[in-house]
């Protein structure tokens, strides 16, 4: 049987008014995550805090996505401070799941970058689930994520 995936890729970019060690580190604290999540997926990280970030901490999470409760698990891949970190899905609503973070010092900001690449489940109703309901989504998400970051860091 052939299992082909359809990769979908999210890009966002966003200048942040302070140092790139400053900003890495915001992110370095698995607890922020709760600020820059929307209210509305209701997030909650279920690994206990602290969490030390570091190349292979795995962090479990639930969130509502369409109406339902998921259980999202993933894992460090990647660690780079202050410069990049990749998470990836181990299990939760996703076929496939990478977030790549990448911060670059520019003049006395933070250049920051995300990449996203996903896979959606739904079989041939794949592109359609994508195209409806998943890209909107996420482009709130991290639309959301961009806004909070730049007041939060505004101060």
């Amino acid at each position: 049987m052939l299992n082909i995936l359809k990769i979908y890729e999210l890009k966002r970019k966003v200048y942040i008014q302070a140092p790139v060690e400053d900003v890495f580190s915001f992110f370095s604290r698995a607890e922020n995550l709760n600020l820059i999540t929307p209210p509305w997926l209701r997030f909650q990280i279920l690994t206990p805090l602290p969490i030390k970030m570091e190349k292979k901490t795995r962090i479990d999470y639930s969130l509502n996505l369409f109406r339902a409760r998921f259980v999202w698990k993933t894992e460090i891949t990647e660690w780079h401070p202050p410069h990049l970190f990749i998470d990836k899905q181990i299990s939760g609503p996703y076929q496939h799941w990478e977030h790549t973070h990448r911060f670059k010092k520019k003049n006395k900001g933070t250049h920051m970058e995300d990449i996203v690449r996903y896979a959606v489940p739904g079989f041939i109703f794949a592109p359609l689930i994508h195209f409806f309901f998943v890209r909107p989504r996420l482009e709130k998400i991290f639309s959301f994520r961009e806004e909070t970051l730049l007041r939060l860091f505004s101060k």
